[in-house]
């Protein structure tokens, strides 16, 4: 960080007078903090790592008050960051601001295959943290799992159910997958039905496998009860809405079964409790019923949380969701993204598979090409649809995908046209990517940059304060011209 940046990040923080998700204050005029590990292990621990600021003082409204001594601070912070596992290495930046010396500690990021970065003093679960918001919390054992289940290759949908015995499978449905395997893999015919099964993950010891359970078992639920979709319709925008009547729930129902059964039943649900309009081209006359979302979008998102949802002993009591409101659709997945995955790579990069034997059944049994193409196809249909483009969540626990119906959000050029002009007079002073996407209400920064920002730039009505830097993290946008 040049000392202009520090100048400028400190100006934005006593500006907004808090503390965001990549920037902690510490004042350090009357000596250096004691306690830095937890926010050390939760920058460590996100993808932009993050900022210690130390001189300006949170309790005085942010004011300035300088550091005690730098050459101190700099070496007690050091003596920390010595003490965190893998140890932090962080990169310090001095300058003057209102005739005092305040200081930066930019923390980096830890590798994946590194995680968590902890304090050594009291060991990896008590000394993990994780950043939310302006805190730092402390990991929950599944984050931690999380981490170590990544590094260590540990794949859920292959551990044994102990309780589980063949004959509480579909033969049938075995010997078909077993036999389209062997066709398509000849070095199989060397082998015995027994090393067969093992290789094709249906056993691990002669033991049925989870993946096993729930795509051949005759009742998966039997073993575990949460395992299952649970889906239901809100007579309103959010739960806890009711309709006239004081329904909570127009529908209510809970779809259990294998992998395949809960996918179509999961499907039959949606369909069921669609609107359904008529179009009629008008350059033909023709008719044609178009549904509210895409069913074809619908099933690769409910197909993505079955396969790719977290199957360890942290969330086997959570089920798949879905929900309907009066403005979007909702799928809700049990685990965050898995391993190097962010937001912005889905259905870009090669992603690292949390389920790979899931995976694989799946093109047999449920026709996937496990070809990565899910988050494509979504956004496809959703497009093709003339429907907003979907949105893609990951929480701390959870992913989801929302698909927003054109009754409420989909807008016209008119309207998009007023969005714009009135999103240029909020921009009439400088705006952050943060401020931008909460003005807009939207749920993430790279929607709003994308399909909002982005094109003004490119038109030359919005301009960015530090053009030189276009993703600094200080970087704002700013009208070319007043409104």
């Amino acid at each position: 960080m040049l000392q202009d940046e520090l100048i400028e990040l400190a100006n934005q923080v006593r500006h907004i007078k808090a503390e965001v998700q990549i920037v902690e204050v510490k004042a350090a005029h009357e000596g250096c903090p004691k306690k830095l590990y937890d926010t050390l292990s939760s920058f460590s621990n996100q993808d932009s790592g993050g900022i210690l600021l130390f001189g300006l003082d949170e309790k005085q409204n942010f004011a300035v008050v300088g550091v005690y001594n730098l050459q101190d601070l700099q070496k007690k912070v050091t003596e920390q960051c010595n003490q965190m596992m893998p140890p932090v290495r962080a990169v310090f930046t001095a300058a003057e601001l209102e005739g005092k010396i305040i200081c930066s500690a930019e923390i980096p990021s830890v590798d994946l295959a590194e995680r968590p970065c902890y304090y050594s003093g009291v060991g990896r679960v008590k000394g993990s943290y994780i950043r939310v918001g302006d805190a730092d919390l402390p990991m929950t054992d599944y984050e931690i799992y999380t981490y170590e289940a990544f590094r260590s290759h540990v794949h859920d949908d292959e551990r044994v159910v102990d309780r589980a015995t063949s004959s509480l499978m579909d033969q049938n449905k075995v010997n078909a997958y077993v036999s389209r395997m062997t066709e398509e893999r000849p070095g199989f015919s060397k082998l015995s039905d027994e090393q067969v099964n093992e290789m094709l993950a249906i056993t691990r010891g002669s033991v049925p496998t989870l993946a096993a359970i729930l795509n051949f078992g005759l009742y998966p639920q039997g073993y575990f009860p949460q395992l299952a979709i649970t889906a239901i319709v809100v007579p309103g925008k959010e739960i806890g809405d009711t309709s006239q009547r004081g329904e909570r729930f127009l529908n209510n129902k809970r779809i259990e079964g294998t992998l395949p059964e809960m996918l179509t039943e999961a499907l039959a649900f949606c369909t069921r409790n669609m609107k359904v309009r008529t179009i009629i081209d008008p350059n033909t006359g023709e008719r044609a019923d178009r549904t509210e979302y895409p069913i074809e979008a619908i099933r690769e998102a409910v197909l993505n949380a079955l396969i790719h949802r977290d199957y360890s002993h942290f969330t086997e009591g959570t089920p798949v969701q879905i929900d309907f409101f009066e403005n979007r659709l909702e799928i809700h997945s049990p685990g965050g993204l898995y391993g190097r995955m962010t937001i912005e790579d889905l259905g870009k990069a090669r992603p690292d598979l949390r389920n790979p034997a899931l995976a694989t059944m799946s093109e047999f049994l449920l026709k996937t090409e496990n070809r990565y193409s899910g988050i494509p196809t979504i956004r496809r249909e959703m497009r093709e649809a003339r429907l907003p483009e979907p949105v893609f969540q990951n929480h701390r626990n959870e992913f989801v995908v929302i698909l927003y119906n054109d009754r409420l959000n989909e807008e016209s050029d008119t309207m998009a046209e007023q969005k714009n002009k009135d999103l240029l007079l909020f921009c009439s002073i400088p705006r952050s990517r943060q401020e931008i996407t909460e003005y807009l209400g939207i749920g993430t920064v790279f929607y709003a940059m994308k399909h909002y920002v982005q094109p003004l730039l490119e038109s030359g009505d919005l301009i960015m304060t530090i053009p030189d830097k276009p993703k600094s993290r200080n970087q704002k946008f700013v009208s070319a011209r007043k409104e």
